[in-house]
């Protein structure tokens, strides 16, 4: 009777930088498996200072879309290797004007997306945005020097 060898899994690894705002909860900014990225949901908060940015939809659509570009970023991808989106609203009467910024920051590379409206968002969000994108295989995707095995810490600590 042969035995057959099972493929060994991808290595998970945590993505967390300091220009998204941190988790508010007991999960991740991103999570790596293998070449998939998956991008927790974000909302309108400026990192900087912890509070979400002043406006409507638009302004806010903006800082999500920022707030996922950082997270990215953090993974070494970029908007351009997004496969995938999911847009919550509190409001469908909001997708107008959310859809011109996401066009903007997708351009002409634009990935599959769901639009939903939910009952309610997390802190009261107009719009949370998660994401899944691919990277290169063989990408730099290895650990900074001083974070612990397994945890992509683009902090700058």
């Amino acid at each position: 009777m042969a035995v057959e060898t099972l493929p060994e899994l991808p290595v998970k690894e945590i993505i967390a930088t300091d220009r998204a705002p941190r988790a508010i909860g007991p999960y991740s900014q991103a999570v790596r498996v293998g070449n998939l990225i998956f991008a927790s949901g974000q909302i309108p908060i400026d990192p900087a200072m912890g509070e979400f940015v002043a406006g409507g939809i638009a302004e806010q659509t903006e800082q999500v879309l920022r707030n996922l570009t950082a997270v990215f970023e953090a993974a070494a991808v970029g908007l351009d290797q997004v496969v995938k989106t999911t847009v919550f609203l509190a409001d469908m009467n909001d997708f107008t004007a959310m859809n011109e910024v996401y066009g903007r920051f997708f351009g002409d590379n634009r990935p599959a997306r769901s639009t939903v409206q939910a009952a309610r968002l997390p802190r009261d969000a107009r719009v949370e945005i998660d994401a899944i994108a691919v990277s290169e295989p063989g990408a730099d995707r290895g650990p900074r020097a001083g974070s612990p095995r397994g945890v992509v810490d683009a902090t700058g600590s």
